[in-house]
């Protein structure tokens, strides 16, 4: 089975597109499109995919107490993942997946974003982070309920990052890893309609340049919904929402996302 995902993303932050390193005194407009691809297949009879996605985003703002006052336009990071479903992840055609009866999944998955958006060393605004990071995730899903259709999922993940060598020009930037969870608690309004409340929480991250601590480890809350209507088997619309509720030394953001998604392979109608 294949799938394509392109998605919108509009969010007001004082942070770059590189969301784990905060820009004192910034008012940014970020306007993203994400194009990604995900090819589902078999690894020893459970699902498993890869997935490739590349943004192209026009950021603007400025930055107080600075002469900044620009935009930038380009390629952002482009990022790579892998999951794989340990538990309850069978794999299915899709005649078998119309008949499948939800169970408890737990799933495992790394993520890489290479550092091939534009970056200039000079400058504060970029679309890049001239950087690797690394997030290995375990995730579990538990479906419960009358019909089972509420569900739960919960993750748990971390970001490891290389340094910036070339942070402000000369100066080399260094983080600590970022951990986080994550949960969504969901219900099937209907057949085609599933709306969710969403939570994040992530914490440390400390970063140090050219050796010198910051002392500015982080503590980030991030609530949201996501309501995805799926208009036939090949055809899904999600709208997302986002807001950061508690921020010290993270992202301020506030953020929406309108995501379609084009499903097709063998068997599908």
């Amino acid at each position: 089975m294949n799938q394509v995902e392109v998605t919108y993303d509009y969010v007001r932050a004082d942070e770059s597109i590189d969301p784990s390193i905060v820009i004192e005194g910034a008012h940014l407009n970020l306007n993203q499109w994400t194009i990604s691809y995900m090819r589902y297949f078999s690894l020893l009879k459970r699902m498993a995919w890869v997935s490739p996605s590349i943004p192209l985003a026009v950021l603007n703002g400025t930055v107080t107490g600075t002469n900044v006052n620009g935009s930038v336009a380009g390629a952002g990071d482009s990022s790579y993942e892998f999951a794989w479903l340990l538990k309850g992840g069978p794999a299915l055609s899709p005649e078998e997946f119309e008949k499948y009866k939800p169970a408890t999944v737990i799933g495992v998955s790394l993520n890489v974003t290479a550092p091939t958006g534009l970056y200039r060393a000079d400058k504060i605004l970029n679309l890049g982070s001239d950087r690797w990071s690394f997030r290995p995730e375990i995730g579990l899903t538990h479906p419960f309920g009358p019909e089972q259709k509420w569900a739960f999922d919960a993750y748990v993940n971390t970001y490891f990052y290389t340094d910036n060598s070339a942070y402000r020009g000369v100066e080399i930037l260094r983080q600590g890893p970022l951990p986080g969870v994550e949960g969504h608690l969901s219900y099937n309004f209907r057949e085609n309609v599933m709306g969710s409340f969403d939570a994040r929480y992530s914490f440390r991250g400390d970063t140090s340049i050219d050796g010198v601590g910051q002392s500015d480890s982080q503590k980030n809350f991030v609530v949201g919904t996501e309501w995805i209507v799926s208009l036939n088997n090949k055809n899904q619309l999600t709208f997302i929402f986002e807001k950061a509720a508690v921020h010290v030394n993270g992202p301020a953001a506030t953020g929406i996302a309108l995501r379609y998604d084009y499903y097709w392979g063998r068997g599908f109608k």
